[in-house]
C-alpha cells in the first residue's frame, strides 16, 4: 500500500491505498479461499444431496452473497472509512461496527491456532516413518490400528491377514493380539495411528471442557510460529489433483460428491445450510469486505468485483469439495467401507483422514509436507487479511498511529499470543469448537439482515444509488435493488429464526459439553449483539429532538461526516428529496429509481 500523507508531523496522516487493483484482487482472493473450503463445504455439501446441494447454494449465493458484498464494499469504498468509522452512515447503526469487532478477534486467536497445528505436522513431515503412520510410539495404545484398512480388515475375520513386509503379523505385533480375542470390531474399540497422533501427541487431549489441564510446550512454540508466519502474506495454489484422481477408488468419491440427491430438496434443512455456508465462506456481516474496499480507489468498478470475487470464492469451494472427495473414495476403497461413515467436517478432515490418505502415496513424506505447506498458506492468507482489518481499526480510531502501524502490529501479535494460550492447554481443542460452533451463529444473519434494511429502507436505495453513480457513472441496477430491499433481508431474517429453532448444543465426536459449556456458548453466540442494543439506545438519548420518534427519526440520518472520499464530489453528493413522499412512493422510488417513475 502507499501512503497519500505528507511528511509533516502536524497533519493527521492520510488513510494508505491499494498502490493497484492486483494488491485488493490478491487480498479479497485470499480472504475468500479459506480453510472452510478444505473442510467445511465438502462435508455439507455431502451430507445435503451431493449435486443438489449446489441448487439452493448457487440460489443464495445469487439473492444473497452476491447483494450483501456489493452493499459492504460499496459503503467502504464511497467512504474510504474501515469497519467501525463508517457507520456516520446512520448513528443508531454503529454498534454494527462494534458486533463485527467480537467475532473477528475470536477468529484472529483461534486461525492462529491452526496455523500452530499446520507447522508442527510440516515438522513431522521430515520423518521416516511419518510418525502418524505407525502405532510404536510413546504415546500410541494398545489399541492403536496402523490406518483405517487395518480396522477394515478385522471387519472381515474370515480374510484376515495383515502382515509387514518381513512376514511378522503386524496385529500381533503391535495390538498384543491373542487367539482368544475375536478380531472384530465390534469387540475391540479400535483407533488409527492418524487418530492418536492428532489427540494424543498434538493435542494430548483431556477428557472434557471441565479439564484444561496443563499447557503443552509444543504447541506453544508453533502459536508463536504461526504468529510470526501471520506477519507475511503468502500464498500456495497447486492442489495436485491430478496425482490424486491416479488413486484406486478416487472415482467412487467423486460420484458420491457430484451424485444428486434431488429429495433432500424437499427439506429445510438443505436451504439453511446452503445459506449459512453462503455466509461462512464470503464473509459479510464480518466487517473485512468493508475494511478491504476502504482501500479502494474511488472509481473502481465495485460491481464487478461483486460479482467475480464472489464466484471466484465460492467455485473454489466445489473445486476443493471435488479434490477432497477424491482422496475419501480412496480411502473408503481402503477400509471396505461405505464411504459416507469415513467422512469428516472440519479439522478432523484435514489432520486424520488427509494424512492417512497421503501416507498411501509413494514419497509419502513429501506429499504430506506439501499438503500441510499447503494448509499454511491458505490459512495464513486468510488471517492476514482479519490482522489488516483489526490493526485498521486501531489506526483508524487513533491517526496518529498510523506512522506507527509496525508497532501495532507486533503489539497485536504479542497480544494474539496471549490469547491464543489457552488453545494451546489439554483442553483446548474444547474451547476451539465451542468458540466454532456459536461465535458466528447468529451474528453474521442479524448484522446483514440489518445492512439490507438499513441501506434499503432508512439510508434509502436511491440515495445509495446517488453515491454508487458519484463512483461508477451508473446507479444501481433493479436486481440489486429487488435483493437488497427485499429478497436478501427476508432469507436472513428466516435464517436467523431457522437457526434459533434449530438449536443443537454443541459436540466433539462422541463428546458432549455440559450445560455450563452451552450456556458460555450461547452468550458467546448473542455477545455480537449486545453492543448494537447498547450504541442505538445511546443515540437515540443523545439525538436532538423533543419526542422519542423525533430522536429516533434524527438518529438515523447520516451525520455530515458521511461524505465521498473523493473530496470534488462532496457538492454533488446531496440529500435524497422524498421527505414530501408518501410510503408508496417511496417503496417505488427507491425500487424503480428517479429516471424510472
Amino acid at each position: 500500500m502507499k501512503n497519500e500523507g505528507t511528511d509533516s508531523t502536524r497533519r493527521i496522516p492520510e488513510r494508505e491505498k491499494w498502490n493497484n487493483k492486483i494488491e485488493y484482487s490478491l487480498s479479497i482472493i485470499g480472504y475468500l479461499v479459506g480453510l472452510g473450503n478444505l473442510w467445511r463445504f465438502p462435508y455439507i455439501c455431502m451430507r445435503n444431496g451431493g449435486g443438489a446441494f449446489l441448487i439452493p447454494f448457487l440460489f443464495f449465493l445469487i439473492f444473497c452473497g452476491i447483494p450483501l458484498f456489493f452493499i459492504e464494499t460499496a459503503m467502504g469504498q464511497f467512504s474510504g472509512k474501515g469497519m467501525l468509522q463508517v457507520w456516520d452512515i446512520c448513528p443508531m447503526f454503529k454498534g454494527l461496527g462494534f458486533g463485527f469487532l467480537v467475532p473477528n478477534l475470536m477468529w484472529n486467536v483461534y486461525y492462529t491456532v491452526i496455523l500452530g497445528w499446520a507447522l508442527y505436522y510440516i515438522g513431522n513431515s521430515f520423518i521416516s516413518p511419518l510418525p502418524w503412520t505407525t502405532c510404536d510410539n510413546e504415546w500410541n495404545s494398545h489399541n492403536c490400528a496402523l490406518d483405517s484398512s487395518f480396522i477394515g480388515r478385522l471387519g472381515n475375520p474370515d480374510t484376515f491377514s495383515y502382515l509387514d513386509t518381513n512376514g511378522t503379523d503386524i496385529a500381533t505385533r503391535h495390538l498384543n493380539i491373542t487367539s482368544s480375542l475375536t478380531l472384530t470390531n465390534q469387540n475391540v474399540s479400535w483407533i488409527t495411528a492418524q487418530e492418536e497422533f492428532w489427540q494424543i501427541n498434538v493435542l494430548q487431549m483431556s477428557t472434557g471442557v471441565h479439564e484444561i489441564g496443563h499447557l503443552n510446550w509444543r504447541m506453544i512454540l508453533c502459536l508463536l510460529g504461526g504468529i510470526r508466519y501471520s506477519y507475511t502474506a503468502l500464498y500456495t495454489t497447486n492442489n495436485h489433483t491430478d496425482q490424486r484422481l491416479t488413486l484406486d477408488g478416487s472415482i467412487n468419491g467423486v460420484i458420491l460428491y457430484l451424485r444428486p440427491d434431488f429429495s433432500k430438496l424437499l427439506k429445510t434443512q438443505i436451504w439453511i445450510e446452503a445459506a449459512l455456508q453462503v455466509c461462512y465462506s464470503l464473509g459479510p456481516g464480518s466487517g473485512i469486505l468493508i475494511t478491504q474496499a476502504s482501500f479502494n480507489k474511488f472509481d473502481n468498478n465495485l460491481i464487478r468485483d461483486s460479482i467475480m470475487f464472489s464466484l471466484i470464492g465460492e467455485f473454489t469451494s466445489i473445486f476443493s469439495g471435488l479434490v477432497i472427495f477424491t482422496v475419501l473414495g480412496f480411502m473408503a476403497g481402503e477400509m471396505s467401507i461405505p464411504l459416507e461413515k469415513i467422512v469428516k467436517g472440519g479439522p478432523g478432515l484435514a489432520f486424520i483422514v488427509y494424512p492417512e490418505a497421503l501416507s498411501k502415496l509413494p514419497g509419502e513424506n513429501v506429499w504430506s509436507c506439501i499438503f500441510f505447506v499447503m494448509i499454511l498458506c491458505v490459512g495464513l492468507d486468510s488471517h492476514f487479511v482479519t490482522v489488516e482489518a483489526l490493526i485498521g481499526v486501531f489506526t483508524d480510531g487513533f491517526h496518529r498511529l498510523r506512522n506507527r502501524r509496525e508497532l501495532v502490529t507486533v503489539a497485536w501479535c504479542l497480544g494474539s499470543f496471549v490469547l491464543g494460550l489457552i488453545f494451546c492447554t489439554q483442553g483446548g481443542i474444547y474451547i476451539f469448537q465451542l468458540i466454532d460452533w456459536y461465535v458466528a451463529a447468529l451474528s453474521l444473519p442479524i448484522i446483514s439482515f440489518l445492512e439490507c434494511i438499513l441501506l434499503g429502507w432508512i439510508y434509502g436505495m436511491e440515495r445509495f444509488s446517488k453515491d454508487v453513480n458519484l463512483m461508477l457513472g451508473r446507479g444501481i441496477h433493479i436486481f440489486f435493488r429487488v435483493c437488497i430491499m427485499f429478497v436478501t433481508p427476508l432469507i436472513m431474517f428466516v435464517l436467523i429464526i431457522s437457526t434459533l429453532i434449530g438449536y443443537q448444543p454443541p459436540t466433539y465426536g462422541s463428546y458432549k459439553y455440559p450445560k455450563v459449556a452451552a450456556t458460555i456458548g450461547m452468550m458467546l453466540s448473542i455477545l455480537p449483539i449486545i453492543p448494537i442494543v447498547i450504541f442505538a439506545l445511546v443515540a437515540i438519548i443523545q439525538a436532538e429532538g423533543d419526542s422519542i420518534y423525533k430522536k429516533i427519526a434524527n438518529a438515523l440520518k447520516p451525520t455530515s461526516q458521511w461524505k465521498p472520499v473523493n473530496q470534488e464530489y462532496e457538492a454533488v453528493c446531496k440529500e435524497n428529496n422524498v421527505t414530501n413522499m408518501n410510503a408508496l412512493e417511496k417503496i417505488k422510488l427507491n425500487l424503480l429509481g428517479e429516471t424510472n417513475i
